[in-house]
């Protein structure tokens, strides 16, 4: 970790935790901040039926102008009754300035996140690791999982939420995830972009990973990135991947056993990529057959996301209850349900959120999205987009 990232991190509150205490403390009641009036530590109240609503957001700021109207975003979700707020990834544009050698987009994370009022979840994008190695940063360019390393300390060093208040969050202690060990000498000008630039590892938890419950819903953040989900663009990293994935399918699984366990009546996850769901939108994602969920587009051998995806609908179907999908990676805004199960039929259970991102950048629009969350309604979630404009043509 550069010196930057210690400083940082040392500037934040301190709770000393190992990732045995983590999973099991996650568990227990812990004193909460207070929430629409009432309190909603991890597995505790998850009856109440009150109503409440949650901001999500992400792909956000990749320009100056984008840069410059996050504190009226933050403003804006400040200003209303939120239990908590979730950014789905790329803190930065996958090009340009900021890079990934500039370490401003870490101080100004952290102040966005620091702004809100209510507690605040976070999960990493690909522009924030496995983009940093491309070769056309030049010496710009950064080991992508020393970058996933250093965000893994400095954004989730602890076991709770970021924000001005803050709760107690579950933590993914196992399976394992891989860690930055050793460098190889595949570096600079003549490197070998099909080859990893890590030549040794080391075993950590997937502390990136997080659960909670508000009320009778269990949400959960995975780690799953855009770019092939780490097998493609330059560097592919096939060891890294193959123990995120494994994790993050069980983290899934978990999720569902949790949500029965605890007579949930909905879960929502929160990722960074856009697997593609069928063949309608390769303008913006993979393609894939959505019968059997196998990527048939120009980059199906090296597709990161079938074996989750396959697991995913298997654990949707079984369910039986709203399941929100909630990602970011492709810049467009909508509310659909792509998901069909192995014989054609559509998985009415199954909603995709894409939260807004970087779309306009040249005039500064940023917007995020309120989900109103109704334990005893039927769809339990409900949408309402939050538009953000300093441009005045644009204003309604």
């Amino acid at each position: 970790m550069n010196k930057f990232s210690s400083a940082l991190r040392r500037s934040r509150k301190s709770v000393i935790w190992s990732v045995a205490v983590v999973a099991l403390a996650a568990l227990a009641l812990t004193e909460p901040g207070t929430l629409r009036g009432a309190a909603y530590p991890f597995g505790t109240n998850q009856q109440s039926p009150l109503p409440y609503s949650i901001g999500l957001w992400g792909d956000l700021p990749y320009s100056a102008e984008q840069a410059a109207v996050i504190p009226k975003l933050i403003a804006d979700m400040n200003s209303q009754d939120l239990v908590f707020t979730a950014h789905d990834g790329d803190l930065r544009q996958g090009s340009g300035s900021p890079d990934c050698a500039d370490n401003s987009i870490y101080s100004r994370a952290t102040v966005y996140f620091g702004s809100l009022r209510a507690p605040a979840i976070f999960t990493p994008g690909d522009n924030d690791w496995t983009d940093c190695d491309r070769k056309s940063l030049g010496a710009n360019g950064r080991n992508s999982l020393q970058e996933l390393d250093n965000e893994r300390a400095l954004f989730f060093g602890t076991p709770y939420t970021l924000g001005l208040s803050q709760f107690l969050l579950e933590v993914q202690a196992t399976p394992l995830c891989k860690g930055f060990g050793g460098a190889n000498a595949n570096t600079g000008p003549n490197s070998d972009v099909t080859m990893t630039q890590t030549a040794s590892y080391t075993n950590v938890p997937c502390i990136e990973n997080r659960r909670w419950i508000v009320g009778k819903v269990v949400y959960a953040t995975i780690n799953i990135q855009g770019s092939c989900n780490n097998l493609c663009d330059d560097y592919p990293d096939p060891v890294e991947y193959a123990a995120r994935n494994a994790a993050d399918i069980a983290w899934m699984q978990g999720t569902f056993q949790v949500a029965k366990d605890q007579n949930c009546v909905a879960v929502m996850f929160i990722t960074q990529a856009d697997p593609g769901f069928d063949d309608t939108d390769a303008t913006r994602a993979p393609t894939r057959n959505a019968n059997t969920l196998v990527e048939d587009d120009a980059q199906k051998t090296t597709d990161g996301f079938h074996d989750f995806l396959v697991a995913l609908r298997a654990q949707v179907i079984a369910f039986g209850k709203p399941v929100a999908y909630v990602h970011g990676d492709s810049h467009y805004f909508r509310v659909d349900k792509p998901l069909l199960d192995s014989t054609g039929k559509r998985v009415t259970n199954f909603t995709r959120v894409e939260t807004f991102g970087d779309h306009q950048p040249t005039l500064g629009d940023v917007n995020w999205l309120k989900v109103n969350v109704d334990p005893s309604s039927r769809e339990v979630f409900s949408y309402q987009p939050q538009i953000v404009n300093v441009d005045p043509v644009l204003v309604p």
